[in-house]
């Protein structure tokens, strides 16, 4: 009876830690020559949001991890060090290591059918042909997670998407970057504290 007891308690306590973790993923590819490319809006995002709060980044399998705790909930921020198309290896591990329920992963990603600056937040969908997305669907095998799409635009010549996405921002595109970052910064409280359905409400 007390080991039933103490077993159910122990769950519970797992579950209730569970239900106060959240994974925040950014795609990007590592290395400098990537940084200021359009294709790195996912690390460059998650990477104002560690400074604003004066977080740090710190290598690990798989992966750069930044952890914030806030109100009682714990933000875990990754930047996968596989590159965008291996992706999904880096959030299944950190997903399983962190023991977080896949209704608290949220990725963040740069998406070329929406315009530049256009933050749309959704709870699931296809990988609209990003390599990101499709890799980390196939890795675990379901297409139901969130994802905050960034719009970079699509403005190039036939067969030159590749280009595109990894060349640097305009100056125009710097400046207006610049006031989406705390956008962001709010909309992952928001994420967290009063779930996607309202955030999506507020912000798409």
């Amino acid at each position: 009876m007390f080991k039933w007891i103490f077993s159910f308690s122990e769950k519970r306590k797992d579950f209730e830690a569970m239900s106060k973790k959240y994974l925040i993923v950014g795609l990007g590819n590592v290395g400098p020559d990537y940084v200021n490319t359009r294709h790195n809006i996912g690390f460059k995002l998650i990477n104002f949001y560690a400074k604003s709060h004066s977080l740090q980044f710190e290598s690990s399998r798989l992966g750069s991890i930044s952890k914030h705790k806030l109100k009682g909930k714990i933000l875990v921020f990754l930047k996968p060090n596989t590159y965008m198309n291996n992706s999904g290896k880096s959030v299944k591990y950190w997903l399983q290591k962190e023991k977080i329920p896949l209704e608290n992963l949220l990725i963040v990603t740069d998406d070329l059918n929406l315009p530049f600056g256009t933050i749309r937040l959704k709870i699931k969908g296809s990988d609209g042909g990003h390599n990101g997305l499709k890799d980390i669907q196939e890795k675990l095998k379901t297409s139901n997670f969130q994802r905050l799409r960034f719009g970079i635009g699509n403005k190039f010549s036939e067969g030159k998407q590749v280009e595109f996405v990894l060349s640097e921002w305009t100056q125009d595109e710097k400046l207006n970057l610049e006031k989406q970052l705390e956008t962001f910064n709010n909309l992952i409280v928001d994420f967290v504290f009063i779930g996607v359905n309202k955030t999506m409400n507020k912000y798409n």
